[in-house]
């Protein structure tokens, strides 16, 4: 991988941090799409805060993320209900976690260009940014139940 390349997967990797943290914003806060975007690219991405240095992201890949999972939200959550265990339903699930799994869902139903293995274990690496306990193995284990559905052939 050249430097260039390495750049890249950085600030894709970056904006989905900023996507899983929007999300959470728009759910915990009741914010709406446009302004959890703004704010995250006006005042986080890329920008210092409280003394840590924030990394740049991708802006159009954390756009296109963010809105995905707003405008695809019911298939996203029936995709994810169905992965989880009985019992679990998505609504039962904590915030941060929830907004992991629905960003991750929405690249492997909608971002064919993303390879699925790529995309679950970069929402393995942001879940593990948020937790030490069991969530980034459920992430992984929803994760790659919806891959061996929706894109079945690429996980063969």
């Amino acid at each position: 991988m050249n430097a260039r390349q390495e750049q890249r997967l950085e600030k894709r990797r970056a904006a989905r941090l900023a996507a899983v943290q929007a999300l959470y914003q728009m759910d915990v806060a009741g914010k709406g799409l446009i302004e959890a975007m703004a704010e995250f690219e006006t005042f986080w991405m890329g920008k210092e805060v409280d003394g840590i240095a924030l990394p740049a992201a991708e802006a159009n890949f954390f756009r296109d993320v963010l809105s995905g999972v707003v405008r695809e939200q019911r298939p996203i959550d029936r995709a994810v209900d169905d992965a989880l265990s009985d019992g679990w339903p998505l609504k039962r699930i904590e915030t941060v976690l929830r907004s992991v799994l629905r960003c991750g869902t929405y690249e492997l139903m909608f971002r064919k260009d993303v390879p699925p293995k790529v995309a679950i274990n970069e929402y393995v690496s942001v879940a593990r940014a948020f937790y030490e306990g069991d969530e980034p193995g459920i992430t992984n284990a929803v994760l790659d139940r919806i891959a061996r559905d929706v894109r079945a052939e690429e996980m063969a």
